[in-house]
């Protein structure tokens, strides 16, 4: 199995202040969210990832966020078997120190 893709939450949160255009997917359960997200994130339950395969462009890198990282990985190694570009946040929204909205 190919090595997951990672990038820090201090790298992310330069790239998001830099005004990069960038695919956040915030793998969390709605309670979790509800406590704040990175304000481009799209929503989408790591159980939901399935269902919602036609949301994801291969063409397109998708950084992948939970509250540790663990999800989120366990989602981009799935996602990367199926042929799309994923990166994981290593240490997940614990780490985060940038700007949050509340859902």
């Amino acid at each position: 199995m190919e090595e997951v893709k990672v990038i820090t939450p201090e790298e992310l949160q330069k790239r998001v202040e830099n005004g990069e255009e960038l695919h956040l997917v915030d793998v969390r359960e709605d309670e979790e969210v509800a406590e704040g997200m990175i304000p481009t994130a799209k929503h989408i339950r790591m159980n939901d990832i399935p269902a919602n395969l036609d949301y994801f462009d291969k063409d397109k890198e998708y950084i992948f966020i939970c509250r540790s990282g663990r999800r989120s990985e366990n989602v981009c190694y799935y996602l990367q078997e199926q042929g799309y570009k994923v990166t994981n946040m290593a240490g997940g929204m614990l780490e985060w120190e940038g700007k949050t909205v509340n859902k």
